[in-house]
């Protein structure tokens, strides 16, 4: 049987959650069936050799904005490239691949369309919303990585029946998670720094921290545009010594079994990827109680929850779980045992592949296999 072309499209190859799942499921889709291509605005950024070793092909359509006329040139260029390639299925990974290759891939004709519903609208405006909304009308499918996205697209008057919830998923065994309680004296947080994760928040909360342990570090692993703001208002609290900004990281399960704790303090959130690592690596989390964080943490038993933007109840958390090391431990192993049942990279991909099967089949490109019948 000849393999089905397929063209995932993804913003670039910067590391960030969605490129990482992306490019999971770019690495990981059964090759016997299809042949994958890969799609993007721009070819650069740490991860792009791994795209470039498991792609038949990586085609940039470079952009600089949507208000360009040069834009319209380029979504008729990828327009053309579905064609020539006889895409079967072109999936769309994030909020800008969305609104562009959507509808192209429409106006290519390419007979099954998948949309991706990664985050809660943080920081997009009204225009960027609506652009979304009327691109998701060209998609057969949408999917949204945890049950608060979808509600999301669902308050934006796209249909429920058009939307299907595939969870992010991780290599679980790449995580080693720690076998006795050990004091927690190394915080850490994972995320891009930008305003919607809060790190102003964490800062905050360390300083009270700091007051009881002095000898407390929290590491600060990620990158972006509020660094110099992030680094100034440590140094204003007095606490610059016992931050590490870390920057860039690559390799997070080394970082994780070096540390304590993790703490996520964002403001709005989909379904964390940086929280799914550290529940594998068997650290307690805290973290705020917003969007899919309350799909993937129950309180107390698997990690603890706090009000957003509360810096006071944030590092009172923190506190309880120091002066509780054995409680601190069974949140952790609770938190390990639920990753390891709900969330394996291998039950990511099987959920897309048994999507991209039922839309062949319903818009008569291929028949399903039987055993893709079974599982669904």
């Amino acid at each position: 049987m000849p393999r089905i072309p397929v063209a995932v499209f993804l913003h670039a190859f910067h590391p960030g959650g969605t490129e990482r799942q992306t490019i999971e499921l770019i690495r990981r889709l059964n090759r016997d069936r299809f042949e994958v291509h890969v799609a993007c605005f721009h070819r650069e950024g740490a991860w792009l050799p791994r795209a470039e070793e498991f792609a038949a092909s990586v085609t940039a359509f470079p952009i600089t904005g949507f208000r360009r006329a040069a834009t319209l040139s380029q979504a008729h260029a990828f327009s053309r490239w579905c064609r020539r390639s006889e895409l079967k299925i072109v999936y769309t990974a994030d909020h800008y691949a969305n609104i562009f290759a959507m509808p192209a891939a429409a106006m290519a004709g390419v007979p099954v369309r998948i949309a991706a519903r990664r985050e809660i609208n943080a920081g997009k405006s009204t225009a960027q919303i609506a652009l979304q909304r009327a691109a998701y009308a060209c998609a057969h499918r949408i999917v949204a990585n945890c049950a608060a996205a979808a509600e999301r697209l669902v308050k934006e008057c796209v249909p429920r029946w058009r939307i299907d919830i595939i969870h992010n998923g991780l290599d679980v065994d790449r995580y080693s998670p720690r076998d006795t309680p050990r004091p927690i004296r190394r915080i850490v947080t994972v995320a891009n720094l930008r305003i919607e994760k809060g790190h102003d928040v964490l800062l905050e909360a360390a300083q009270l921290v700091l007051r009881r342990y002095p000898d407390t570090e929290f590491v600060l692993a990620g990158d972006g545009p509020r660094r110099t703001h992030l680094e100034a208002l440590a140094r204003r609290l007095e606490i610059a010594s016992r931050i590490r900004f870390l920057g860039h990281c690559d390799n997070v399960p080394a970082l994780l079994a070096d540390c304590d704790a993790f703490v996520l303090p964002s403001h709005s959130e989909a379904f964390p990827n940086g929280i799914l690592e550290a529940m594998a690596a068997g650290l307690p989390v805290v973290a705020s109680r917003v969007g899919g964080i309350l799909e993937l943490i129950e309180h107390q038993r698997t990690g603890v929850l706090v009000t957003p933007g509360d810096a006071r109840a944030l590092g009172f958390a923190l506190l309880d779980l120091m002066g509780w090391e054995d409680h601190a431990a069974a949140l952790g192993r609770a938190a390990r045992r639920a990753v390891e049942t709900r969330y394996s990279f291998d039950r990511m991909v099987g959920g897309y592949e048994r999507l991209y099967a039922s839309e062949l089949a319903k818009h008569a490109v291929v028949a399903p296999s039987p055993t893709e019948v079974v599982a669904s």
